[in-house]
């Protein structure tokens, strides 16, 4: 049976488009949730949530709100509301897909409502941010931006069509999944961190655990895809990790473009997941076009990856410290992982006659991660570099081991 679509939207000033939407929703067959959050005027309809209520999950009350009369306190208290009651509404099952509209306080409190979904409910937000920076929206959640084109105001033949389009794609996405069977027991997906220069290496790991039946999903360590990845493991979708590409400490480390943030490499450790991680990228730090990088790096080791990506070689203190912190990240794990070092490089770039090749700051991540990782952590090394087979092969044949409970074979 499919779920309802939740509808969050301000019934005072979108209260004719909420309708229009609901509407084509329930023409199709797909029963209806109406949360209202605004706070001006009275609700063009009767809600199923009224904004007192979603006040009142915000810590406060629709009369104070008004009385304050601060636009952006209630659109925050309703941000806040929002997803407390979304919270409920997937407690209670009833959730089929999230869909939200408007401005950017629209756009706001409906990505809230959709930053509470687990991933994989169908979530569709129409605004008028969406051709812009959507990452505040959408964070590491599959959120649908559909760009409204023209303003939110009223029902014109441009604004009917889209909206149209918008209700029909996310009635179509909750009958469809409603249809699916249901999923057979299948051994774990599985997790795994990859950049360009770590691509040799991710491929044979990929080929050896979906030969054994594996789901693999594969994210691109450029800050989003590590954060994509730690939630999922948080939200219990993944149960193995292969942290190939641990590059994005890094970029937190340097203040490069692609970090994930402080709690990078904790996921995994707080599910108590079994995961093998290398140090693959380690050797750089990411940012734009040339002119993007900072004047403090002038002078530093670069190379040009392409005319939008600008790499830089991280340095021997750099390397002493990543290797630290990424010893005191696993030493956090109640499941011991295991750490592979390819001492022959840790990127395409990390090997002789190569751009970014330093045995020094090698050894320093090497020495790094020895000094403070767990002494009941395994610690294997290989002579070759990250993308030498057999190095892929013990990262996967590691893995398999800890997730199947059987001897592998596999040696450093």
């Amino acid at each position: 049976m499919a779920g309802k679509a939740i509808l969050i939207g301000a019934l005072d000033t979108k209260g004719v488009e909420f309708g229009f939407v609901k509407s084509k929703l329930e023409g199709m067959g797909v029963e209806t949730l109406v949360v209202d959050v605004g706070v001006l005027g009275d609700p063009a309809f009767p809600p199923d949530i009224g904004s007192g209520e979603v006040a009142q999950a915000g810590g406060t009350s629709l009369e104070a709100l008004r009385e304050a009369n601060d636009r952006g306190a209630a659109v925050a208290a309703m941000t806040k509301g929002v997803s407390v009651v979304m919270e409920r509404l997937l407690a209670e099952g009833v959730v089929g897909g999230v869909f939200g509209m408007g401005g950017t306080a629209g756009t706001t409190v409906g990505a809230a409502a959709m930053q509470a979904a687990p991933i994989g409910v169908p979530k569709l937000l129409v605004s008028t941010v969406a051709s812009g920076n959507t990452r505040p929206y959408v964070g590491v959640k599959d959120v649908v931006m559909m760009h409204s084109v023209v303003d939110i105001a009223g029902l014109n033949k441009l604004s009917s069509r889209i909206l149209a389009n918008a209700a029909y794609a996310l009635g179509g996405m909750i009958l469809e999944k409603a249809k699916e069977p249901a999923a057979a027991a299948e051994k774990p997906t599985l997790g795994m961190t990859m950049f360009g220069v770590t691509t040799p290496c991710c491929n044979v790991v990929r080929e050896l655990l979906e030969a054994r039946g594996y789901d693999l999903l594969v994210f691109h360590a450029t800050g989003a895809g590590g954060l994509a990845m730690e939630e999922l493991i948080r939200a219990g979708y993944i149960q193995g990790v292969a942290d190939v590409t641990t590059t994005e400490l890094a970029d937190e480390l340097v203040g490069g473009i692609f970090s994930a943030g402080p709690t990078r490499l904790e996921a995994a450790a707080d599910a108590g997941i079994p995961q093998v991680v290398s140090v693959g990228a380690l050797d750089m730090v990411n940012f734009g076009p040339p002119d993007t990088v900072p004047e403090r790096f002038k002078g530093r080791k670069f190379y040009q990856h392409n005319p939008t990506t600008t790499l830089m070689r991280t340095t021997v203190e750099e390397n002493a410290e990543l290797g630290k912190r990424l010893a005191e990240k696993l030493n956090r794990c109640r499941v011991a992982p295991v750490v592979v070092f390819p001492k022959g490089g840790v990127s395409l770039l990390d090997r002789p006659t190569f751009a970014f090749d330093g045995a020094e700051e090698r050894q320093a991540l090497y020495d790094g991660i020895k000094r403070h990782l767990r002494s009941d952590i395994p610690f294997l090394e290989v002579d070759g570099d990250i993308n030498d087979p057999a190095t892929a092969t013990l990262i996967a044949e590691q893995l398999l081991e800890r997730l199947e409970g059987t001897r592998r074979g596999a040696t450093a």
